[in-house]
């Protein structure tokens, strides 16, 4: 079973989207740190309605960039940066712990439908046995070898072997949902392990850009 099915589980995409929202936050704060260009721009009329829009109005505009460079906040952004990467880190964490617990209740989860099919396997050839044991008796009975006390106790017996069987058939299909729980809801077909799950590499600084915006 590849571990690349963890990811169909809500808690670890959860985990997963979470730490690389927290990892692209590096780069916003990163970015501040360096002097950045907007283009800005607006546009101005003196017409009242459109319908004088194109007849005796004035129509002004300006469009041009706005260069910021942050010369005072050095230590402020820088600051950022640092608090950015420790929350990136808290989420790591969290993201690891969240694998640990998806890879622990998936292997709780093999281990105890594994034993709930070997128990269902040994009471089948106990119910056997018991069936045997009972008809035997009956016909024991029947040729007055035996009394029919020894027949009801056969009985009794093969009666809770066959509801121990019943019962370990309940247990078999329970942890086979809780094993296709733990997968996330399943999983039955191959697994694409050559595609990484998530590719973030937004830590370095992003140029940012304002769109012109009508006034």
């Amino acid at each position: 079973m590849p571990a690349d099915i963890l990811v169909n589980r809500p808690d670890v995409r959860l985990a997963e989207r979470r730490l690389a929202q927290y990892t692209a936050k590096i780069g916003q704060s990163e970015a501040n740190r360096y002097p950045s260009i907007s283009l800005t721009g607006s546009i101005s009329s003196s017409a009242t309605d459109l319908s004088s829009l194109a007849k005796a109005s004035t129509i002004g505009w300006s469009f041009g960039p706005t260069v910021n460079i942050p010369l005072f906040q050095g230590g402020q952004l820088k600051a950022a940066v640092d608090a950015a990467k420790a929350e990136r880190d808290q989420y790591f964490v969290a993201y690891q712990s969240a694998v640990l617990s998806a890879m622990e209740d998936i292997e709780n989860s093999i281990v105890a439908l594994n034993q709930s099919r070997l128990k269902k396997t040994k009471l089948s050839v106990s119910v056997e046995g018991y069936r045997t044991a009972a008809r035997l008796s009956r016909s024991l009975n029947e040729t007055g070898a035996t009394n029919f006390l020894n027949v009801l106790d056969a009985e009794r017996s093969l009666y809770s072997a066959e509801e121990n069987f019943i019962e370990s058939k309940s247990d078999v299909a329970t942890y086979y949902i809780a094993l296709n729980k733990a997968l996330g809801g399943g999983w039955d077909a191959a697994v694409d392990v050559d595609t990484p799950a998530v590719i973030d590499r937004r830590e370095g600084p992003h140029l940012a850009t304002t769109k012109p915006n009508g006034a």
